[in-house]
């Protein structure tokens, strides 16, 4: 069942005489549950892609339908509730506020949601134990290192419990093992069964995912399962049925008998 249904989308935008056409006719679709990454050079349309798919903005032609409710001509209003009832975002410079600790930051988008206390309390705990961070509760941006800061960030979009997480090159500020963390848990979260579309201008991030979907010139240039997930899946598979299996304690009975000669 498609999560996100996006139907003959086109973007223009006017400059002085001339219109870009940064989307010219995309459709696609991604299901309840999926991780895709959207990738494509700059000048591609991928941002664009994105701020249609988080409600930041309406295409000129064509529909966009978010959990089988079409976004496409909505008001501001509208699309300020979808925004904070069914996504939540995670971007490339965390944005979280300097003064605010890391309870508060992740506890934000639950006050905006005028959340009782208690239920706020509830959730805002939840999601950081989530990220792994219940020891850092009380610290303020500037004593967290950048992976800590974007875990913090992942624990903000999920507080809400949002059906869709839209990522914004959520590891262009990391270093390469931390990056790996972070998809780690991305991965974590699709499983849990939040849909997933991870923005990069990276190839080797967006092999990471089980799906890429390409833009380029503003156009769909595929939308296929990534060849390096399903090796790197069939890999591990096999590595896990090469490793030794536990032995029971009747198993070892029976060996001990065989090397006995079956004498007791």
């Amino acid at each position: 069942m498609a999560m996100i249904e996006v139907r003959d989308v086109r973007k223009i935008y006017t400059v002085g005489e001339q219109k870009i056409h940064a989307l010219a006719g995309v459709s696609l679709d991604i299901d309840k549950g999926e991780y895709v990454s959207i990738i494509g050079p700059s000048g591609s349309g991928k941002s664009t892609m994105m701020q249609l798919l988080g409600c930041l903005d309406t295409p000129t032609e064509g529909s966009i339908i978010l959990d089988g409710m079409d976004v496409s001509r909505a008001n501001s209003n509208t699309l300020s509730w979808v925004r904070n009832q069914k996504i939540g975002f995670v971007f490339q410079n965390f944005n979280l506020l300097a003064k605010l600790n890391v309870y508060e930051n992740v506890e934000l988008p639950l006050i905006y949601a005028n959340m009782p206390g208690r239920e706020r309390r509830k959730r805002t705990l939840e999601a950081i134990e989530a990220v792994g961070l219940m020891e850092r509760i009380n610290n303020r941006p500037n004593q967290l290192s950048g992976g800590q800061s974007q875990r913090v960030a992942i624990a903000r979009a999920l507080v809400n419990r949002p059906k869709i997480i839209l990522a914004d090159e959520p590891t262009g500020a990391l270093d390469t093992q931390t990056g790996e963390t972070i998809l780690q848990l991305f991965r974590e979260v699709s499983r849990r069964g939040n849909t997933v579309a991870l923005v990069t201008h990276d190839p080797d991030i967006a092999m990471e995912t089980p799906r890429r979907i390409e833009l380029r010139d503003g156009k769909l240039v595929s939308a296929q399962e990534s060849h390096y997930h399903r090796f790197k899946q069939a890999a591990q598979a096999e590595a896990a049925a090469e490793e030794p299996q536990p032995v029971s304690i009747v198993e070892q009975a029976l060996r001990g008998d065989m090397n006995n000669g079956g004498n007791p």
